[in-house]
């Protein structure tokens, strides 16, 4: 049976609980443990796949297409647990599931309760990924304190209870803000926090207290004796420079071996950290820089490209250089031009998307990257993009557009397949992996290393339409990438640009900082040679 670790977070959101449970997952497997991890968020959405990119951030989306919360990104950075469906949960999911137990006669007429039948689904969610794992993390969304939250914690407390204290910890995430006009670190809203979990019923083993300043001893004891935990598990979760270098505090606060030793891990050995000291010795040594622009329309919202933020980070890293992100919004470029807002860059990324909202932004940017010979790379949207302007401004198309952004364009080429029927808001898409086969000789096959076939992540609708694939490439445009029955488009290129590459699917998902994606290393290295040559 697996031991489980819960990672709540008390005084206010955004505290860091997602990559601190996914920092504590690479410390355990550094140590020889298997390892997986959950995300349970309280809001009552089934999935996050409608929700704004805006309000939520990013989607993340697993090799069995579910739409997920960007935190499972963070877990399989960090870790080499794979996520699934499984491994996130919402309210909105568990109480759906109640919901439709009750109608199919599940509950034999019973009065259906938050307790004990939504707790019940909740821990037996707990349960789901329990498949031979030492230790699974479970990480709550949300603030202790928040109402929709209480049936997660009331699951928690039922939870150790079921299954003993010895194999249940709780580590609960709060806030030791810095007092500027007193100079001074304050511990209340720790201390109220953590008091808020008592009044439930949950006494935390371990804090992780977030600040800006090292906790001496003096204010660990402080914080040990008003909230009853020892002052070694009361742990400094200080800012740093790259949350790369979160797994090496955390082990320097000696937070692994409190772990180990309150779980009775036997089988943990000395943890193996060499290749977390290698990524943040390269990110403190690099002193070239390149600078990406990623044109898109969620830009307001950093989160919203999370995993493609970290993706050209770890690019840059395979490089040896650090990639400055420049974020444009598609519709300053539909009102200033493409000159004024990416001339300074040595790359061009436009990244996935819906709706038409800054669409002639996104091609216009396509255009400026095409003729001024600007490494290009174009991700699901944005190589739809690329199609269209070259539909439009090389192969004679002038009206080409995508069926999802013009009913009328008499050049629709980018369209639903004729067997995918309506689409409607949070309708079947193509989502997980699906492999492709690459065109020998071709830049897609030779930066994947010369391999010929490949396994992705998808999140869209539109295809590229087959109806135009003979024309687009009699222009010029190369098809390096397609499903293994060649009906759909997974990679285009120009043969006759330095790197000129999109692709249908979201390499974002897969990259990791000691396993950059292969697209990104490449794009990298593109944008590193086109600097140089600018400093000629």
């Amino acid at each position: 049976m697996a031991k489980y670790i819960f990672v709540t977070g008390g005084v206010l959101s955004s505290l860091g609980k997602g990559l601190s449970s996914a920092s504590i997952g690479a410390l355990l497997e550094a140590r020889g443990l298997r390892i997986t991890l959950q995300k349970f968020d309280p809001y009552l959405n089934v999935d996050p796949g409608t929700m704004s990119p805006f309000q939520h951030g990013e989607v993340f989306v697993t090799d069995d297409g579910a739409e997920t919360d960007l935190d499972l990104g963070h877990y399989e950075r960090f870790t080499h647990a794979r996520m699934r469906r499984e491994n996130n949960y919402t309210a909105g999911k568990i109480y759906y599931n109640v919901i439709t137990k009750e109608r199919e006669g599940d509950y034999l007429g019973g009065t259906v309760q938050v307790i004990p039948h939504i707790t019940d689904e909740i821990k037996s969610c707990f349960r789901a990924v329990d498949h031979g794992e030492d230790v699974i993390l479970c990480e709550i969304g949300g603030t202790v304190g928040d109402i929709e939250s209480l049936p997660f914690l009331e699951a928690i407390r039922q939870f150790r209870y079921d299954l003993g204290a010895e194999n249940v910890l709780i580590i609960h995430v709060t806030l030791v803000p810095y007092i500027k006009a007193s100079e001074e670190l304050k511990t209340k809203p720790t201390q109220h926090s953590v008091m808020k979990l008592r009044e439930i019923g949950i006494q935390p083993d371990i804090l992780l207290c977030r600040t800006e300043f090292p906790l001496d001893q003096d204010l660990k004891r402080k914080i040990s004796l008003f909230c009853n935990v020892s002052p070694s598990a009361v742990i400094t979760a200080i800012d740093v420079e790259t949350i790369y270098e979160v797994p090496l505090k955390f082990n320097q606060e000696g937070l692994d071996q409190i772990i180990v030793d309150k779980l009775g891990l036997k089988g943990a050995g000395e943890p193996d950290l060499a290749h977390w000291d290698e990524i943040v010795r390269k990110t403190r040594e690099i002193t070239q820089e390149t600078e990406i622009a990623i044109v898109g329309k969620y830009v307001d919202l950093k989160e919203s490209y999370k995993s493609l933020s970290e993706a050209l980070f770890h690019g840059g890293l395979a490089n040896d250089i650090i990639v400055n992100l420049r974020y444009v919004d598609s519709e300053e470029i539909e009102e200033q031009g493409t000159s004024q807002l990416l001339s300074q860059v040595h790359g061009i990324l436009i990244p996935g998307g819906f709706g038409q909202r800054g669409i002639e932004g996104k091609i216009g940017a396509v255009q400026y990257a095409r003729e001024r010979v600007v490494p290009f790379f174009g991700i699901c949207l944005g190589m739809q993009c690329a199609i269209v302007e070259y539909a439009r401004n090389v192969c004679g198309l002038g009206s080409a557009n995508s069926a999802e952004f013009s009913d009328e364009t008499p050049h629709p080429v980018v369209d639903l397949m004729p067997d995918q029927g309506d689409v409607v808001m949070g309708g079947t898409m193509r989502l997980g992996s699906f492999p492709g086969i690459l065109r020998p000789g071709s830049l897609a096959s030779r930066v994947y290393g010369g391999a010929t076939r490949i396994e992705e992540r998808h999140r869209h609708r539109y295809e590229v339409n087959n109806s135009y694939r003979e024309s687009l490439e009699e222009g010029g445009l190369r098809f390096s990438g397609l499903s293994p029955d060649e009906r759909l488009v997974e990679m285009v290129e120009l043969p006759d640009h330095p790197f000129f590459l999109g692709c249908q699917f979201h390499p974002e998902f897969k990259s990791a900082p000691y396993a950059p994606h292969p697209l990104f290393r490449g794009f990298i290295a593109a944008a590193k040679k086109a600097r140089g040559e600018l400093f000629a």
